[in-house]
Parts: C-alpha cells; structure tokens; sequence
C-alpha cells in the first residue's frame, strides 16, 4: 500500500509531488521516495532568534569584559578574557551549522513499487557491504560473526548483496570463526526471513528481555525458535573452543587443515589471502535457497612499505569487491555494529535511487546506537546530542560529516570524481511583452530539443560504457574503453587507480556489474593482484581515490574531500536504529577513544586537507566548512579550558577576581548571557528530542574530554607533527566484576586521567580555604566570595562524574593517579605562593586595622 501524505517535499533529495490521493497507479514512477520534514516554525524561529540575541549579548558582554580591567589582577583579568574570546569563536562555529536542522522521511512502499515489479527481476541496485577487523584478541571472532550473519539475513535480495570481510591481523582465528559462521549462516538465515525477526543478529535477538510470543502467530514459531537457539549455542561452544585454542600459539606457527602452514603466521610479512566462502555455486540455506555472497580477504605486506591501517584496509576492500562483484553501493560497518533494523539498506536506496535528485548523494549517514550501557550514561557513551542535533543541523546544509562506520556510500563519489553539475533552467531573453507569446514558445522549443540531445547523449554514453573488448591473459582481463575514457588517457588512469585494467574498466561503470566474459577464476587472480602491498605506489589512492590518508580519523578526510568535490550527503535516522554497536566500557576506555578522534584532528589541522585553507572554489558550502573547521580546531579549546578551570581555585586563595566589583549593568549582562545559554540548549532538546539528562551529560563529558584526551591529543599531535615523535597511552585493569554495568565506572591506569584529577583536588582545596577565610573575616567578606564559589562550583558540578566515579567504591582509584594529582597540585599552590604577582614589590603592607586593642 501507498502511505498517503499530503505534505510536499522541498528538500535536496526527493522533490515536489502532488497528493497522492490524487495520483493513479501508473504514475508512482514520479513519486519520491523520500520527503525532508522542516523543523515545524514554532520551534525553529525561537531557535534563530535566541541565537542572533545571545550573539548580540556576546557583544555585550566583551563590550565590558573590555573596558573594565581589573587593575589589581591584571594577568588574570587577561587570561580570562583571551579564553572567554576563543569560547566565543568555538560555539559560533558550532552553532551556525545547527541553523537549518531538518529531519527526513522515507517510503520504502514506493521503492518496492517502483524496483520490484511483480514477476519481474528486482531492479534494487547491488551493494557490497565491508566489515573490518584487526585483532580477534580485541575484537571477539563471536561479536564478528554475529555482524556478518545480521549482513547475510538482511531483508535485500541475495543476489544483490555481497558481504567483505577484512582481516588486517591475518589471524587463522578468523578465517576459522568466519568459516563456521558461514556454516551457521545455512540455518539462521532462513530462519530469520521465515518469521520476520528483528534484530537478525542471533547474540542480541536470544538476549532480548521480551515476549517472544506477542504478535507471533505462525504455529512452528515457538518449535523453531528453540531448535535454532540450541543450534547457536552449540555455534557459540565451537566458537569459544576456536578461541581458546588459539590462545596457545604453536611454535611452528598455525596449520590449515590440509597440513600447510597458515601463510599470515607472520602478521607484518604475509602474502594476499582471498577465500569466497558463500555466493558460489552449489552452496545453498538448508532449505534450497541462495545465500549472499560472503568473502574472506587479507590484504598483503611486506616489511618496508606504509599499510595506512584502517583507510588501506578499506581501499583495498574497494578493489577487491570492483573485481568480483562491483556493486554500484557500498556500505561500511565496524566488526562490532550489527545490522539492527534489516531494512536499513532500503532506507539508504530511498535516497540514493530516488530518480529525481539522488545522483548528488555521495553517502548516506546512519546514527550510531550503542548496547550494553545503563540509563545513567554517566560518560556520554550513547552521544546523543552529537547524532541527534549536530547531524541534523548539518543535514539542512549539505549534509552530515562521514562517522566511519554505518554509512552507505555510492562508489563513483569514492573513486573521486565531482558531483554531476545541476543544470540551471535558461533564463528571460526577451522583456518585450508584446512578444511574449513568441518568447515563451521559442524557450519551450528550446528546451524540448536540449532535453532530446541530453537523452541521446546519456544514451549514447550509457551504451558506450559498455562497449570493451577483453582478453583472458593468465592473470587478469586487460580491457580497451571509448567514450569515457576519451576524457582521460589510459596512461592518467592507470596514474589514479593503479595498473588493473580490470579495476579501471570497473571505474567507469557507473551503475556497477562484471563483464560476462569473466571467468571467477580469472577475477580472482586479478583481486589477489590489486591487493598487494605495492599496488598503490605512484598513485592517488588515498590522496584523491578511496579512503584518505594522513590521520588516524581518515572518516571525517574522506567525507570532507566528497563535499568539496559538489557532492552532498543525506542523514537518515529510521523509527529502528538502523544499526547498533559496543561503546566503550568504562572511563579510561572512553577518554582513549576520544584521544584517538582528537589526535586525528590534529593531524588534519596541520595537513594540507585543513579546512581552515583546502578546497576553496570548490563544492564546499560556508556553513558545512564551519562544521569541518570546527571539528579540528576543537582540541585546541583544551588550553583555554584547562586555564579557565584553574582560575576559580586562584581567585579564591589569592582573594582576587576576574571582574571588577559588578555594577547593576554588568549584572544584567551576564545574567542575559546565561539566559540565553540555557535558552539555546532547550530549544536545540526540543527539536532535536534529546533528553535533558543527555544534554546534561555532553555539557560535563565536553569538560572532563576537554582537560584530559584533547590535551594529550594536542601535545601528542605537536610531537608527531612536528617532531616525527610517536607516542602511546596504555591502559591495564585496576579492578574486578561488579554486576551488570560494572565495568562501565572501573578506573584504569591511564595518565590521562592526571588533569581532571588535579583541577578537581585544587578547586575542592581552594572552596574549603574560600569559605574557611569568609568565616575568619566576619560577614562583609561573604559578599565577594559568592561569585568566586559560583566560578569554582560550576568546575567541580561539570566534573562530578569523574568524582562520583573516584569516590564511588573502595580502591577503584589508582593510588599513583592520587599521588601525582596531589603532587601536582601542591606544585601549583606553592609555586603561586612563591611568585604571588599581586604581592606589592616592596613586600606586605601593613594597615592599622582600626581596633583597639588595649
């Protein structure tokens, strides 16, 4: 059924349509097969309006942070303002790409309709779906499987979707892992299309605290699920066994069952392994049905040459898949996010097969959700507000940055070529309204005929993409191109995707597919080939094709270089989260992944691909390269940060201030400045629906990340960059099981938890000396003091987490951490005490007090 909706699109994908009361059945093909919702206006323009006044109360506000010195603090009053400027700077560059915030809806009915005729083949494009993973000790071979088996029994046709699994660590475990969840595959798959379940990942569907009886009402259901559930436990029992094995590695390195060594017992010295473990022929379900296609690859190297880690795996994952299957759409997804909702990719083919607009979607973003994390959240594990608000504020511009993992991307956008150019309709050549009649009518002839050259041009290149002759050489099949490749000599292609003339000719296939001719056999000769350490040498693999080089975070590279090419991305957040993953289980796990995202902004920032200089003249809209700038200048603001959580605890034990004594102005001032900061915040909840907890919780994580991971990132970045020097936080357990969330607020030894640590301890210290000198002095001395408590209270209210988390059980923390913080902080203190630059140079001055003390 056709859902009827009366609202008209007016987004960039999916355009205006009438009412589909309106519309007969031959006309769904004009459809579109999604709709952008506008924020309703009643939210919208508060929102705008309370920016453009907490931006007019900013210049207020530096307006007299300015010309009211505080000549008895000079270098605090400095220190202030200069961080309070570069505050400023950082929320206008965070808060202007939340301007045009939109949500977006799609029709899956009318893509059926449209692409899956009755009796005829589907017509939905192929998509070849890439999981990543490096070390099974790390990354459990289960939670990898249970990954691929929710890729394998997504709700697509087989024949479309193809599954790649990259194993960068070479480990036999996986191999074997993978070999038996393609066994399990046969019986699960099946079993998941017969009877609908969601989610389709065997751990997380059996863990399911639910009825599993509600609303089932087939009678083999209840049979079946049981047969199944002994049938993954037993799965889960070889699995583990596999795993426990491999915990004892033989002298000789590892054997495959035919008795030939394992060739990646070398980790850092191996040759390319393809295995195709499903999808060939004669393997089929338990029940006669095909299966998707499920590949095995490790990529080759060689002592001597740069792998670029996680970005070199995964181009190496688009050749090999535009040799065996060349699907038009890949999909991406971490080893631990599994395929929640098994419709996922038919909500990323709304946008990008929607006929109208879709071609200039270069990627379609899906917000990550998180399992295994309580409802407190203490750390901001789940980063609502970032997915929920931030994303779709960039949504309304164009697009959402690229998270790297759970997103969809169409191939050509990766092999870098530009967005198609939208053609402006002519213009009034004639303003003579007397002629009127004849202008319109010669426009109209005008542009019949350029609509007919533009077909025969399509086409003409369409046929003539196809038009190829090939040879079958041992190795590979060599292929000679028109058209296309007219534009560009063999010689330059061969410069920008390497010398696989079966890769190159896959390039310039825009809609996909594999020559007939093609023999597997060949196919995978050739796959080994553009696998190898070398074959990128002297091109522009992960300069201008594929994944990015040169950070650690080459997510945020690879979709900043699609935007400045013209293309745009579209964000998609489905009723059920499309997919889920693992968050980071406790405090130090999660300042360590935070550290790794700040030190790869960093790299950008010193790199050539900055936003603050690349890609001008280029596709990039104002308010998307805000976005980019913002999201590597953000580990700068740490500095600042970390000054401005230090000056409480100095104002209070040196009995200065900031500010000058407050007049009525001022207080006005500052009292609209947080008005508005809070105004800003419940507006953005609303039309985001992001819970004021969550909210709560970002505000405190941006403090607690802040002084710790984007410090580290910072210096380690400089060192890097600057110097060559690479270093390392490691992180090693400090304590024990404790319940369900238990190792959600475990402390470990990492340094990074030092800053926080300290800012804590001192701002503790100087309340307790603030309040106990206030007591001293008699009650005028009360007065002054409220503003320095509020100043240090709001340090230690935006770092309780950690707090509760240092007090909450016996010996959680580390005692080295304590040392070093006490140690660091008495440095402080003394050393304040020593040069003391609001001592007067002649020393104390001494003042009668007034009493009589006789």
């Amino acid at each position: 059924m056709v859902e009827h909706q009366r609202q008209n699109e007016d987004g960039d994908v999916g355009g205006d349509g009438p009412d589909d009361t309106d519309l007969p059945v031959m006309d769904e093909a004009r459809q579109p097969l999604s709709r952008k919702l506008p924020i309703p206006s009643s939210m919208i323009s508060p929102y705008r309006l309370i920016i453009i006044l907490r931006l007019m109360i900013l210049g207020f506000f530096f307006h007299y942070r300015l010309l009211h010195p505080v000549h008895d603090a000079y270098g605090l009053w400095v220190t202030s303002v200069i961080c309070e400027i570069w505050f400023a700077i950082s929320w206008i560059l965070d808060q202007f790409p939340k301007w045009c915030p939109v949500r977006r809806e799609t029709y899956l009915d009318r893509l059926s309709l449209r692409y899956e005729k009755e009796g005829k083949p589907t017509e939905l494009a192929s998509i070849d779906i890439f999981v990543s993973t490096v070390d099974p000790t790390k990354e459990p071979p289960l939670i990898t499987a249970n990954t691929v088996l929710s890729i394998l029994a997504v709700d697509y046709p087989v024949d479309k979707v193809a599954c790649y699994v990259s194993d960068d660590g070479a480990a036999m475990l996986t191999f074997e892992a993978l070999s038996e969840t393609s066994e399990f595959a046969r019986k699960w798959v099946p079993f998941c299309k017969k009877f609908s379940i969601e989610p389709r990942a065997p751990e997380w569907y059996f863990s399911q605290k639910i009825d599993y009886l509600k609303n089932k009402v087939h009678p083999a259901f209840v049979k079946h699920r049981r047969a199944m559930k002994r049938e993954y436990e037993e799965f889960k029992v070889r699995i583990n066994s596999l795993v426990s094995m491999a915990q004892k590695v033989p002298e000789e390195g590892w054997t495959m069952q035919d008795g030939t060594p394992w060739p990646g017992n070398n980790v850092r010295n191996h040759p390319g392994m393809i295995q195709v473990l499903l999808g060939h022929t004669g393997v089929h379900d338990i029940e006669g049905n095909e299966l998707p296609r499920l590949v095995y690859v490790s990529r080759e190297k060689r002592p001597g040459f740069e792998h670029h880690k996680k970005a070199g795996a995964m181009n190496a994952l688009v050749r090999v898949s535009a040799v065996i299957s060349n699907a038009p759409y890949l999909l991406n997804v971490d080893c631990d996010h599994y395929i929640n909702n098994s419709k996922a990719l038919r909500e990323a083919m709304c946008f990008m097969m929607d006929p109208s607009l879709g071609k200039r979607v270069c990627y379609v973003q899906f917000p990550q959700r998180f399992d295994g994390i309580d409802r407190h959240d203490r750390y901001s594990n789940r980063n609502i507000v970032f997915f929920d608000i931030n994303m779709r504020g960039l949504d309304g511009i164009q697009g959402p940055i690229y998270v790297g993992t759970g997103c969809v991307f169409r191939r050509q956008a990766l092999y870098g070529y530009d967005a198609p150019v939208k053609k402006k309709p002519p213009g009034k050549t004639c303003n003579c309204p007397r002629c009127c009649c004849l202008c319109c009518g010669s426009r109209k002839g005008k542009k019949v005929k350029q609509r007919d050259q533009k077909k025969k041009k399509m086409k003409h290149r369409e046929s003539s993409n196809q038009i190829y002759a090939l040879e079958t050489i041992q190795g590979g099949i060599k292929g000679i191109y028109t058209e296309q490749a007219s534009k560009t000599s063999p010689d330059e292609l061969e410069k920008k995707f390497g010398q696989s003339p079966v890769f190159i000719a896959s390039t310039l296939l825009e809609n996909g597919g594999i020559p007939d001719e093609a023999r597997p056999a060949s196919l995978l000769n050739e796959a080994i080939q553009v696998i190898s350490c070398d074959y990128e040498d002297k091109t522009d693999w992960g300069k201008e094709v594929g994944w990015i080089y040169g950070s650690v975070t080459e997510d945020i590279l690879t979709g900043f270089k699609m935007h400045c090419h013209g293309w745009r991305s579209v964000y998609c957040i489905p009723k059920r989260p499309a997919f889920k993953g693992s968050a980071p289980i406790n405090l130090s796990d999660r300042l360590h992944q935070v550290l790794r995202w700040a030190l790869g902004s960093v790299e950008i920032f010193f790199s050539k691909h900055c936003p603050v200089w690349y890609g001008y003249g280029g596709g990039l809209k104002w308010l998307e390269r805000f976005s980019y700038i913002n999201s590597v200048v953000y580990p700068w603001t740490s500095i600042p940060l970390i000054i401005y959580c230090t000056l409480p605890a100095i104002c209070l034990l040196t009995g200065k201030f900031i500010v000058p004594e407050i007049s009525n102005y001022a207080s006005i001032v500052f009292m609209a400045l947080f008005i508005s900061i809070a105004a800003t915040g419940i507006v953005e909840m609303r039309w985001g629906g992001v819970g004021i907890d969550d909210w709560w919780r970002n505000e405190q994580f941006w403090v607690i990340g802040g002084v710790s991971s984007h410090l580290f990132a910072l210096f380690q970045g400089l060192l890097k960059v600057l110097a060559g020097v690479n270093t390392n936080f490691t992180v090693t357990s400090k304590a024990g099981d404790d319940g369900e969330y238990s190792e959600l607020y475990l402390f470990k030894w990492t340094s990074l938890l030092i800053p926080p640590t300290t800012l804590l301890i001192i701002n503790i210290v100087a309340v307790v000396v603030g309040i106990s000198d206030a007591i001293n002095n008699g009650y005028e001395s009360w007065g002054p003091l409220f503003g320095k408590l509020f100043f240090a209270l709001w340090v230690i209210v935006h770092l309780y987490p950690f707090l509760k988390g240092l007090i909450g059980k016996k010996d959680r923390l580390p005692t080295i951490i304590l040392v070093w913080s006490i140690l660091l902080a008495s440095l402080l203190t003394l050393s304040w005490v020593r040069i003391n630059p609001f001592l007067t140079k002649g020393g104390l001055v001494l003042e009668v007090c007034g009493l009589d003390c006789d």
